[in-house]
């Protein structure tokens, strides 16, 4: 029998919850995928959209907890905290593992103030990350943003059409090895698909 995650509003939202908000986005451009990981899960279609209607509410509530704050609560302490520079700052990064994605951490990036700058999906630390060569190699929830971009140099990265969405345009070869002119978009930082620029 599934496992139904709780939905009623006195209880918890879990880091199963979470995963569903991720897989909701998601869905828009690889459904079939969406639908494996949540039979995968043991949940339901409404499960999926209840835990991103409680997600947007939780947003949107005033007076509610910092984003730093709502992801300690849901899924506990970071797994692990690294210093990242950008330029000639430092800062912060809070990784939790996603069992859906075993290879993956959902990173959170803080300013030196505290600020949320990025919330995403990157590669584990020592995981080994794809190989990417050509256009056939990338595929759907294959890679994330920064294997993209550190791939096919030199990626210019392109405003995506929602907060959790991301686009990256870059030349790759195909696979008789002409270069093509791509847009690749992401969705929470994992690759979703890509298009003839």
């Amino acid at each position: 029998m599934p496992r139904r995650p709780p939905t009623g509003p006195a209880e918890p939202f879990t880091p199963l919850h979470f995963q569903l908000v991720l897989l909701r986005r998601m869905a828009d451009h690889n459904p079939h995928l969406v639908e494996t990981a949540r039979a995968d899960l043991g949940v339901s279609v409404a499960d999926l959209r209840e835990a991103n209607r409680r997600w947007q509410a939780m947003l949107r509530a005033r007076g509610g907890r910092s984003a730093v704050s709502r992801y300690r609560a849901i899924l506990g302490a970071p797994e692990q905290r690294l210093t990242r520079r950008i330029g000639d700052m430092e800062c912060e990064a809070l990784l939790w593992p996603v069992p859906l994605w075993p290879d993956l951490r959902f990173e959170v990036l803080l300013s030196p103030t505290g600020a949320v700058w990025n919330e995403w999906l990157i590669r584990a630390p020592g995981a080994p990350g794809p190989a990417l060569r050509t256009l056939d190699d990338l595929t759907p929830w294959s890679c994330t943003v920064d294997e993209a971009a550190r791939a096919f140099p030199p990626a210019r990265p392109l405003e995506g059409s929602a907060p959790t969405r991301w686009g990256l345009a870059f030349t790759a070869p195909d696979a008789a090895g002409a270069g093509r002119a791509v847009r690749a978009e992401f969705t929470w930082g994992l690759l979703q698909r890509w298009s003839p620029a």
